[in-house]
């Protein structure tokens, strides 16, 4: 059975592009050394001499800085560092999902107040919501009632909301998509 390209999936990982030692062809440098100390403006060619009577690597922090800034770090630890970094970025980044709450025009009070008390809590998690009314048969000739059912269930959510999405139809009924309002 086939499934498709596999092409992406040994792809291999994006390694962090910094260029240090000989890769540095600008001069002169700010110098930061392996203490975190600053050092001064000075050429690439006496950096890389202190980076090599430490037993470690120059490499370039911030190349579009004036001058360039070079840190005397191990190669390895560094690139420990920014992959660290880059994972920390990622887990900070907001996850936002929308939910979705289907409304039939059959649905009675009881099951109306759950699906609004689902409503507020997908709210006050930070998720976007999309409230469908489904219209089925016959249901289909009465899209006011449809309109009007959608606009009093918006009306009752009780979280301050902000409209993203307008009452649109579809092809089977209405929705719309609210977020919480910050």
């Amino acid at each position: 059975m086939y499934r498709g390209s596999k092409r992406n999936f040994y792809q291999p990982k994006k390694e962090i592009s910094a260029r240090r030692n000989h890769m540095i062809k600008v001069s002169p440098v700010r110098l930061i050394d392996e203490f975190g100390e600053q050092v001064g403006i000075v050429e690439t060619s006496e950096a890389l001499r202190r980076a090599n009577e430490a037993g470690l690597d120059l490499v370039e922090i911030s190349p579009k800085a004036q001058p360039p800034v070079c840190k005397i770090i191990d190669w390895g630890k560094y690139q420990y560092q920014q992959s660290k970094k880059q994972q920390d970025n990622k887990l900070k980044q907001k996850k936002v999902e929308v939910k979705g709450i289907r409304i039939r025009m059959a649905t009675d009070k009881g099951d109306l107040a759950v699906k609004l008390n689902q409503a507020e809590k997908f709210l006050q998690k930070g998720n976007k919501l999309k409230i469908e009314v489904i219209l089925r048969g016959r249901e289909k000739a009465f899209s006011d009632q449809a309109k009007q059912k959608l606009e009093e269930f918006v009306d009752k959510i009780k979280i301050p909301i902000k409209i993203e999405q307008r009452l649109q139809k579809q092809f089977n009924g209405f929705n719309i998509l609210v977020a919480p309002k910050n």
